[in-house]
C-alpha cells in the first residue's frame, strides 16, 4: 500500500473538521480553489512544497496529516471514534500474517493511548508556538 493511499480524502478530511471552504483554505495556501479540489479528489498529486503549504493554511503539521490518512482508510481506534469505517481490504489482518497480529492490546487500552498521544501532541504544538515565534 502506497505510504499517503488516501491523501484526497485526507486533505479533505482535515479542510471539513475545520468547517473550512476550499476557496478559504486555496487562498491561505497561495494556491487557486481547482487546484486544491483536484488533489482532493485525487486527480493530482500535490508536490511537498504545495502540500506543506495546504498542511500549513488548515494549521496542521504532518503528524495531523497522518493522522487523517489513517482514519480516513479506517486503520486505528481513532477511526473508530470519529465512526468511520473501514475500507473494503483495509480490516484486520489475517492471524499469522505479522508478528504482533495476534496480539492486539485491549479496546479501552488501545484508545487510552490514543488519547494520550492526541493530548501531548496538543501540549507539543502549544509549547512550540510559545518557543517559535509565527512567521
Amino acid at each position: 500500500m502506497p505510504l499517503l493511499d488516501g491523501l484526497d480524502r485526507s486533505l479533505r478530511w482535515l479542510r471539513q473538521r475545520q468547517k473550512k471552504r476550499q476557496y478559504q483554505v486555496a487562498k491561505a495556501a497561495g494556491i487557486t480553489k481547482s487546484m486544491l479540489s483536484a488533489y482532493e479528489t485525487g486527480k493530482n498529486d500535490p508536490t511537498l512544497k504545495t502540500l506543506e503549504k495546504i498542511l500549513a493554511a488548515l494549521g496542521c503539521d504532518l503528524v495531523d496529516l497522518h493522522n487523517a490518512v489513517e482514519i480516513v482508510n479506517g486503520r486505528t481506534a481513532t477511526a473508530q471514534r470519529f465512526g468511520v469505517a473501514p475500507r473494503p481490504g483495509h480490516g484486520p489482518r489475517p492471524p499469522g500474517t505479522h508478528p504482533a497480529a495476534d496480539r492486539q492490546l485491549p479496546e479501552e487500552i488501545d484508545l487510552a493511548l490514543s488519547e494520550m498521544l492526541d493530548g501531548c501532541h496538543r501540549l507539543l504544538r502549544q509549547v512550540l508556538a510559545a518557543i517559535v515565534p509565527p512567521p
